[in-house]
């Protein structure tokens, strides 16, 4: 990992609308964006491989690699990301109660699923 980053932050740079979230999360994080490494899934397979996670799962879950070298995924990782900006430290915590993480998480996977057949970009 950069020695200037505390997290890196595996995602799909192919995506318009992931491009989007990223410009957003960067605009709210100001100058505490610097700390974060965007890294593209296509970009960085074998990144992803030597750190054990399978790069299709990358493309269709956000990760994140912590400063101390954990990868976390899906909901949790949004979490991680969203506890950094202090708007969204509420919906960090709501989003990882037990009876709404599941749900959220099910709706993220066939929004991501959607999104990837229509790309031509879904496994079959």
């Amino acid at each position: 990992m950069p020695s200037k980053t505390s997290i890196n932050i595996f995602y799909d740079a192919q995506c318009p609308l992931c491009r989007k979230e990223r410009l957003r999360y960067e605009r709210w994080l100001g100058h505490e964006a610097d700390d974060i490494g965007w890294l593209d899934v296509s970009e960085n397979e074998q990144t992803l491989r030597d750190k054990g996670a399978d790069p299709a799962m990358a493309l269709r879950s956000l990760h994140i690699e912590t400063a101390q070298g954990e990868l976390i995924e899906g909901i949790d990782a949004y979490r991680v990301l969203m506890r950094r900006i202090s708007l969204l430290v509420p919906v960090a915590w709501i989003l990882g109660l037990p009876g709404i993480k599941p749900g959220v998480r099910a709706l993220y996977d066939r929004w991501v699923k959607r999104r990837l057949q229509k790309q031509g970009r879904w496994p079959t």
